[in-house]
């Protein structure tokens, strides 16, 4: 057996890494994100009109994910990739040009579509693509790095948009930011995609996504095959079919959600509960900085998490439901450290989630089951601001915070409980 000196590898992976890193930074890297809800303000949108708009761009994304996803599993999915940025750019170049209720709204379908074109096809991308070089077992650790980039990108354009908001005004911001977009486009034609002959027509035999027969690897979208691949409603109905029928794929996508959800819905409340826990305006960003931190951490650990046993995941993910609780109570410096590693491990234990979910799958309809994920997160989302707004009025932020952490108690059992699917056997790296 010959065995592949460590360089040439790396070399090979660095074509999909380098990228994929550049996408994640450049899509989160928008100075517009800290400032679009005071444009709104200052443009004479009321609190309604403002979460009316939150909402629509929410249901867009639940209606359009599952669809986009099955559209990613005949299409390139690098040119989806590429799409969805230049139309989250198009929306901000319309907020800033023409700022009125409408155009905000059309903006917000925009992005909500780009959120869709995104969801499923990344993440089927990026673990085809590494199958594809023999290191599908590296999906984790890749993923870990990639989502710690987007969190330290929003804490960067943060920062940055103080300064230049200062200097050049909403004319700036928006400059920067569709040129953010237009650049994150750029990376996503970069991304290289190969998909086995098998990975398109097999209707969902086991190993059909390129893992197991990595033979006649191409260009996805060509080919003269092309004319006995299955359409549109075929790719959906496989896709959704596997994950009706694998219990493995089911109790994947129910833990993806689980884990997702709900943190990712109480982080946006964290300034709201530093401020009702007395701290003071200046040093709210300090309180988040931790947060991010954390976060990123999380995220970078993803990788080493992923070789732990499900039982001490479970723990962990226990643990963090614990963190989160008594941080959001304690209300002190001891307390916001509490948070972000609660919200730490969560991150993590979302990547070791996508990446069961991505072992998990043996059909052909890769980003149509993992769209399923995201559509999922999202409608759990939508709901749960709804009632965080309820709890909020009834008993507080810190309360809120405890009774939205008690859902991970349930996703740490399913985590311990449920093990690693098998994993794929590694693909022949090509030739040369």
């Amino acid at each position: 057996m010959t065995t592949l000196p460590s360089r040439v590898c790396d070399t090979r992976l660095s074509r999909l890494t380098r990228p994929l890193y550049a996408y994640a930074l450049l899509e989160e890297f928008v100075l517009l994100y800290p400032l679009y809800a005071l444009l709104f303000t200052e443009t004479g949108l009321s609190v309604t009109q403002i979460s009316s708009l939150f909402v629509l761009w929410s249901l867009t994304s639940v209606l359009l994910t599952v669809p986009a996803g099955a559209w990613a599993d005949i299409v390139p999915r690098r040119y989806l990739l590429a799409t969805a940025p230049l139309l989250t750019g198009a929306g901000f170049a319309l907020w800033l040009l023409f700022p009125s209720y409408w155009v905000f709204a059309l903006g917000f379908v925009l992005w909500g579509t780009a959120g869709a074109l995104v969801s499923g096809a990344f993440e089927a991308l990026v673990y085809t693509e590494l199958a594809h070089r023999g290191s599908a077992h590296g999906y984790a650790r890749i993923m870990g790095v990639t989502r710690a980039l987007g969190v330290a990108a929003v804490g960067a354009a943060t920062l940055l948009a103080v300064p230049v908001m200062a200097h050049g005004g909403y004319t700036a911001i928006g400059l920067a930011s569709v040129a953010a977009c237009v650049l994150c486009a750029l990376a996503g034609l970069a991304l290289p995609e190969h998909r086995t002959r098998s990975s398109r027509s097999s209707h969902g035999s086991p190993g059909s996504d390129g893992l197991r027969e990595p033979e006649e690897p191409r260009e996805s979208g060509t080919g003269p095959e092309a004319a006995t691949e299955p359409g549109y409603l075929e790719t959906l109905r496989l896709g959704l079919a596997e994950a009706r029928s694998s219990r493995a794929v089911r109790n994947a996508i129910v833990l993806v959600v689980a884990i997702t959800a709900f943190w990712g819905m109480l982080e946006e409340y964290v300034p709201l509960l530093a401020a009702s826990s007395g701290v003071t305006t200046e040093h709210v960003p300090l309180v988040v900085l931790t947060v991010w931190v954390c976060v990123t951490l999380g995220g970078l650990l993803a990788g080493p998490a992923a070789r732990l046993s499900p039982r001490i995941l479970g723990a962990l993910l226990a643990l963090a439901a614990a963190a989160v609780a008594v941080g959001a109570l304690l209300g002190n410096p001891a307390g916001w450290v509490l948070l972000g590693c609660g919200f730490g491990v969560c991150q993590m234990m979302n990547v070791v989630a996508d990446a069961r979910l991505q072992d998990s799958i043996t059909g052909a309809g890769r980003a149509t089951v993992t769209s399923l994920s995201g559509a999922g997160t999202d409608a759990v989302g939508v709901v749960s601001y709804l009632l965080y707004a309820g709890v909020f009025l009834a008993l507080g932020h810190g309360p809120a915070f405890v009774l939205f952490s008690v859902p991970y108690l349930f996703a740490a059992v399913l985590m311990a409980r449920v093990g690693r699917p098998r994993s794929p056997r590694p693909a022949a790296p090509p030739a040369g």
